[in-house]
């Protein structure tokens, strides 16, 4: 809880903090046109990588086999989709990392071990 607690709060004034020094050094048209921009390619990359991932659920579904690799990287492009439609340079920087496919398998194998660590201890179960 203190951590969810912690991130919403330093994130946001972190983003601030950059915002206000970008549009100190470039001028604040040119910020806002880097936060727009930014926002519309990022939707536009994660709605691109969610269409792929979801026509490779599709074929792995039809061949007979479960698709979990495939919809924790659908997890994580939508999980980058929105984090780049918020306003920020750091979020659009953590966002545009996890739509990088070797990134994506990066974050994909930290949250299986996680999800294993929590399973061995009981903390789910299935």
């Amino acid at each position: 809880m203190i951590k969810l607690l912690i991130l919403f709060l330093l994130i946001p004034a972190v983003e601030l903090i950059v915002l206000i020094e970008i549009g100190r050094e470039f001028g604040i048209l040119s910020t806002l046109v880097l936060i727009l921009t930014t926002g519309v390619l990022g939707a536009y990359l994660a709605a691109s990588q969610g269409l792929l991932v979801l026509r490779q659920i599709q074929k792995e579904m039809s061949e007979g086999r479960l698709p979990a690799v495939v919809l924790l990287d659908g997890a994580i492009i939508l999980i980058a989709g929105l984090v780049l439609l918020t306003p920020g340079i750091v979020t659009d920087a953590i966002g545009f990392f996890c739509l990088i496919p070797t990134c994506r398998q990066i974050i994909r194998k930290f949250l299986f071990n996680r999800l294993y660590k929590a399973f061995k201890k009981n903390e789910i179960s299935v």
